[in-house]
């Protein structure tokens, strides 16, 4: 298992430690102290919390004959314990104490089978009566230390005589940090759940890439609760109990899943201060973690496949899931986007822990968690105007493409030429390592071939055959031979509302699909003209940020992609609630459109937009519903699809 040098997560799992030792009959605390030093002979770690946060975590060693408090047990006391005394603040490192007292000597380096205590000593004071505490079992009396080692090299291990060791460096920060009367506590129990981590609660559990953690952890045998206010709403039913079955428990979004023995609230940027949850874990000292930490936490921990770019992360990640769970390495994934062969299992379709040490996550620019994220494999597809400016989201990949341990995947556009130095690059240009030659792209699937192999796939447009390659070279990146990825792809499901057809009324198609920002949205438009004779277009903005910021682009690509007899119709930017500042409107972008001589509508309501659409669909036609993070747009399209047949 690799673990970063740093890994905030833990803080869930030395709470989740601290709050079960809160439980031992001797304890002297009915609530977490605060700053406390949590020492987690399971794992060979010390971790030192405070306000909430791991502000430092160290490799130690505990004792090989376990956790005991007899007097000449030679083992580590578990339980409650404050720092009695800090010894040595001044001294030089690798000094050596001997009954707390420096020698005098300096240990150089030299290998030495005695153990040594060497630079800062932290002395112990069992808190808790006839355990550690009293004749014949007192952590004090029985010269308990914290302290510096000549056995550095063993660290990780248990290996001491009853004390607890740190590395000279270490035992010197730890020092540092801590106070005389600062508590201490032993953990004599691992954690129960399959992560080790406690139970993580999810205040916005119903949103797309939190339900997928939600989904891996309780898949994984973590405790998982989470909260949502479109569940308090009574809406995404189905989604809840889809939770329900994989053993997440809902909870109103009011704070009460935060009492108890939550060990971390996982929040996204779209979770404001002012939701309940947050400020209960304010309150209650509950540490809160984006929801980036976890995922960087299990990047770190898997050899993982992240995914990046402004579009195609959600089609491209499932490939690679398809491909990989197709030749028989079953892969775990974290996605954004409702992958229809998961669905078909009975699960929502963003998440799946599988048996192998492969994960597949899609690394988002949008909120600039991307660079928090150390994959084996990073691939970038894309740059263009999204979220943030093109130049903000070059600085982030800059700093992923440092992060990557493996390889990197790229794309071919000019304006990502400046990752081109060893990796393998995709796409349709001589240039291109994984490149596709004789291309068919039709109106419901594509063919082509790559190194005279040829491959089928069953989504139609030329940009999910970019896709197809970059997944492909991400498969070979993990020494995946090209042959076996042939059948996989073919038989790929695709992704819920990535141009997906909901059906057929009459001779009119519906289409439901997740384009949002210029690129995707033309992508999904030239795909619709390979089908449809004229396309008839609802787009919802999926936020009021998004509006304002792509105002200009959003324009000038349905001007530019909307034949003369297609209509448009732009519904309201969706507010899903908080403090957004909405000032502007759909109907701002509609009065831009139609001075460029666009046939666009602005939809007042849904029910009229249904109305109109049913009487103006003719055969031949397609209806493509586009539109980002609401729901409830699917419901809409299949709305229309029963009016168009009734």
């Amino acid at each position: 298992m690799r673990i970063l040098p740093f890994d905030t997560v833990l803080v869930a799992r030395f709470r989740a430690l601290a709050l079960a030792a809160l439980k031992r009959p001797a304890g002297p605390f009915d609530a977490l102290p605060d700053p406390l030093v949590v020492v987690d002979p399971f794992r060979q770690r010390l971790g030192f919390l405070k306000d909430g946060r791991l502000r430092a975590m160290f490799t130690i060693s505990t004792a090989a004959n376990g956790l005991g408090c007899k007097e000449g047990s030679y083992c580590t006391p578990s339980g409650w314990h404050l720092i009695l005394a800090r010894i040595g603040e001044s001294a030089e490192p690798g000094t050596v104490f001997h009954s707390r007292v420096p020698t005098g000597e300096v240990w150089g380096g030299d290998s030495r089978d005695e153990d040594l205590i060497l630079t800062r000593v932290l002395t112990l004071e069992g808190l808790e009566r006839c355990v550690n505490q009293g004749p014949g079992q007192d952590s004090r009396d029985r010269y308990i230390y914290l302290h510096g080692t000549n056995q550095e090299h063993l660290l990780g291990q248990p290996v001491s005589h009853g004390c607890i060791r740190l590395s000279n460096f270490d035992v010197t920060e730890l020092f540092d940090l801590v106070r005389e009367g600062d508590a201490l506590v032993v953990a004599d129990r691992d954690l129960p759940d399959g992560l080790g981590l406690g139970r993580l609660h999810f205040a916005g559990v119903a949103g797309s890439g939190m339900s997928a953690l939600a989904q891996f952890v309780a898949m994984k045998g973590g405790q998982v609760s989470g909260s949502d206010r479109a569940f308090d709403r009574n809406q995404q039913g189905d989604a809840r109990l889809k939770l329900d079955a994989l053993g997440v428990k809902v909870c109103p979004q009011d704070g009460s899943g935060l009492k108890g023995d939550c060990a971390a609230l996982i929040v996204s940027t779209a979770v404001e201060d002012t939701v309940p949850d947050v400020a209960a874990a304010r309150a209650l000292g509950v540490p809160v973690l984006h929801r980036s930490e976890l995922l960087a936490h299990f990047t770190a921990t898997h050899r993982t496949v992240a995914v990046t770019g402004t579009s195609g992360k959600s089609t491209t990640t499932a490939m690679i899931f398809e491909m990989l769970r197709g030749t028989g390495r079953d892969p775990s994934v974290i996605t954004g986007g409702d992958l229809c062969v998961l669905q078909t299992e009975g699960l929502i379709g963003n998440a799946w822990a599988g048996a192998s040490d492969l994960l597949l996550i899609e690394a988002d620019e949008s909120d600039g968690s991307v660079v928090r994220y150390h994959p084996a494999v990073g691939v970038v597809l894309n740059l263009q105007k999204d979220h943030k400016d093109e130049d903000v989201v070059a600085g982030m990949f800059r700093e992923f493409v440092h992060n990557i341990n493996e390889s990197l995947v790229l794309g071919e556009a000019e304006n990502l030429s400046e990752f081109r130095a060893g990796a393998a690059i995709f796409g349709f240009g001589e240039g291109a390592r994984v490149r596709a030659v004789q291309v068919d792209a039709g109106p419901t699937s594509s063919r082509f071939s790559v190194e005279g192999l040829p491959f089928e796939l069953s989504v139609p447009g030329l940009h999910n055959v970019e896709n197809a390659l970059a997944a492909i070279a991400a498969c070979r990146a993990l020494g995946v031979p090209m042959g076996e990825l042939v059948a996989p792809l073919l038989n790929f499901k695709g992704v819920g509302r990535r141009f997906q057809l909901l059906g057929e009324k009459k001779g009119v198609t519906v289409v439901d699909d997740f384009g949002h920002n210029p690129s995707k949205i033309a992508a999904s438009l030239r795909t619709a003209h390979l089908r449809a004779g004229r396309v008839l277009a609802v787009y919802q903005p999926h936020g009021f940020g998004p509006l304002r910021f792509l105002r200009t682009e959003l324009v000038e690509t349905f001007a530019a992609e909307l034949d003369p007899g297609d209509r448009l119709w732009m519904l309201e930017a969706f507010y899903a609630g908080g403090t957004t500042t909405r000032d502007i409107s759909s109907a701002d972008l509609v009065v831009d459109l139609l001075a460029k001589g666009c046939p666009a509508t602005f939809a007042h309501n849904r029910a009229a937009l249904v109305e109109d659409l049913v009487r103006e669909a003719c055969p031949g036609d397609l209806v493509l519903i586009m539109g980002a993070r609401d729901p409830s747009l699917t419901e809409l399209g299949r709305e229309i699809l029963t009016r168009l047949g009734s």
